[in-house]
Order: C-alpha cells, then sequence, then structure tokens
C-alpha cells in the first residue's frame, strides 16, 4: 500500500509540472487560436531554445538568467521565421498540407539537430537548495520553475486583455474576416502571435532545462502529451488548455507513484480518449 506522504508528494510534483505544461500548451493554442494552423513541430521549436541555452551557460559561460532571456529572444525570432517562410505560404490551404508543412519541420529540425550535436543528452549544471516540509521535498529545480511559469502565464493573460496588441489578437482570433473588414491587418496579427508563441517556447525550454536534459528528440517526450492538452482543453480554448495542464500531469504523477511511469502516461492517455468521445469540443466546451 502506498502511504499518503507519498501521495501527496506526487500530487505536489504534478502540480509544479502542470505549470510548465501550461506554458507549452498555451504557446501552442494561442497559435491555432489566431493562424488556425496547428504548428506539430512546436515542443521542437522548445527543444532548439533548449540548445541555444546550454550552449551560452555551458560553453560561453553566461549567467544563467541572461541566456535564458537569449533563449527567449531566440525562440521569438524563430517563431516569426517559421511563419514567415513556412506557413504563410500556406495559408488558406487544406490542413493536410498544413500538417505535412509543419511535420516537415519537426523532423528537420530533429535531424538538423542530431547532424550537428548528436543525440547524446546535454544538460545545464545548476546547484540549487531543496527543502523538507512534513516529510514532503521541495526542490528548488522545479518551485522555480512552477513560479515563473505561472507568473509568465499570468503576464499572458495581462497582455491579451489590457492591451491594444493582445486585444487585437482575440478579436482576429474570434472573426479574423470582420477585423479585415475595419482595416485591421491579420497578417501583423499573425506575425506578433508567432513571436508570442516562440517567446513561450523559448522561456518553456528554459524552465525544462532545470530538470531535464536536452537532446534532438527531446520533443517526443513532450509534443505528443502537449498536443493531447491542447486537444483536451479545447483547440484554441486558452482556458481549457490551463485546466487540462494540471488535469494530465495529476494523472500522470499520481499514477507514476501508484504503478510507474509508463502506466501513468497509459492512463493520461486512456483518459484522453474517454473524455474526446464524452466531450468532443474541449472539457470547458459549452454543452449544446
Amino acid at each position: 500500500m502506498i502511504e499518503p506522504i507519498f501521495l501527496a508528494e506526487a500530487a505536489i510534483n504534478g502540480i509544479m509540472l502542470g505549470g510548465i505544461l501550461a506554458l507549452l500548451a498555451l504557446g501552442l493554442n494561442l497559435i491555432f487560436g489566431v493562424i488556425d494552423i496547428v504548428w506539430i513541430a512546436y515542443v521542437d521549436l522548445v527543444m532548439v531554445c533548449m540548445y541555444v541555452l546550454y550552449f551560452v551557460v555551458q560553453v560561453y559561460g553566461w549567467p544563467f538568467w541572461l541566456g535564458a532571456l537569449a533563449a527567449m529572444a531566440f525562440g521569438a525570432a524563430l517563431g516569426v521565421g517559421v511563419h514567415l517562410l513556412i506557413i504563410t505560404p500556406i495559408l488558406g490551404s487544406a490542413p493536410v498540407n498544413q500538417l505535412l508543412a509543419t511535420g516537415g519541420l519537426l523532423f528537420f529540425l530533429q535531424s538538423f539537430a542530431t547532424f550537428l550535436w548528436t543525440t547524446d543528452h546535454k544538460s545545464v549544471r545548476l546547484a540549487l537548495p531543496s527543502w523538507e516540509i512534513g516529510g514532503i521535498f521541495l526542490p528548488a529545480t522545479r518551485l522555480i520553475p512552477f513560479a515563473i511559469s505561472i507568473l509568465a502565464l499570468a503576464g499572458l493573460y495581462v497582455f491579451l486583455t489590457r492591451t491594444y496588441v493582445g486585444t487585437a489578437i482575440r478579436a482576429v482570433s474570434q472573426d479574423r474576416e470582420a477585423m479585415a473588414l475595419m482595416g485591421a491587418s491579420p497578417q501583423r496579427i499573425y506575425i506578433v502571435t508567432s513571436a508570442v508563441g516562440g517567446l513561450m517556447a523559448g522561456l518553456a525550454g528554459a524552465l525544462l532545462l532545470f530538470q531535464y536534459s536536452v537532446h534532438p528528440f527531446f520533443g517526443g517526450q513532450f509534443g505528443p502529451l502537449t498536443f493531447m492538452i491542447c486537444v483536451l482543453g479545447g483547440l484554441g480554448n486558452m482556458v481549457g488548455a490551463f485546466v487540462a495542464s494540471f488535469v494530465m500531469s495529476e494523472i500522470i504523477s499520481i499514477a507514476g507513484v501508484v504503478w510507474s511511469t509508463e502506466m501513468g502516461y497509459v492512463i493520461a492517455f486512456v483518459v484522453f480518449i474517454v473524455m474526446i468521445f464524452a466531450r468532443p469540443g474541449g472539457i470547458l466546451a459549452r454543452r449544446q
């Protein structure tokens, strides 16, 4: 029988993991909600940003915080580049062409990263403390990323609801044709959205590097899970993605303690399938 203290620790770890998953899911969902294209390679962009942070910190000796800012800036530039070079030419094309284009980007990034850096796992060495409260261990490598991710999500909410550009992004996501008739430029909003999504990818990469090593196939570890969260929360539904992130992280974390990590992912996938049949529009979708 599992001790209650272990279940409590697993639940807390699930909450902390959920913060980073929410950052990934909301970045992907923001792009889909505005541009109406799912970036299959989104987590692979995160992987590239993690490599940027690794090299500027471990090779060139930058402070971690400065390297994180560099990774975020690189992620924003990468997001704009992906939109201009890959997404813009296929806007309005068949969905299958869009999936093939972003899927092709995924394989390109994985292959290019393997060519440049091999498949070796690379990590940033951080000497951070860990605390014990009531028998539950709380490492700084989990607490710091969780706190920063929540602050970043709050900042994203303020940006989308309290700024002119954020309001324009939400308006385009609701009715891009009407916005075009009112004189707004959807193309400019697309570029800004891609930059914000890329910046969030860079931040997520920096926070993930607190706990995980980076390798060319890192996207396979979090990519499917991020996509599942977006679908479970409702594609384009930011609140739904936020809630789904914590639901899935708790399932994986607690089931990982009760059974195994692999079984945790299996149970999460089963819950995903059941919920998709029960609520195809997402867990927060309104009933018709």
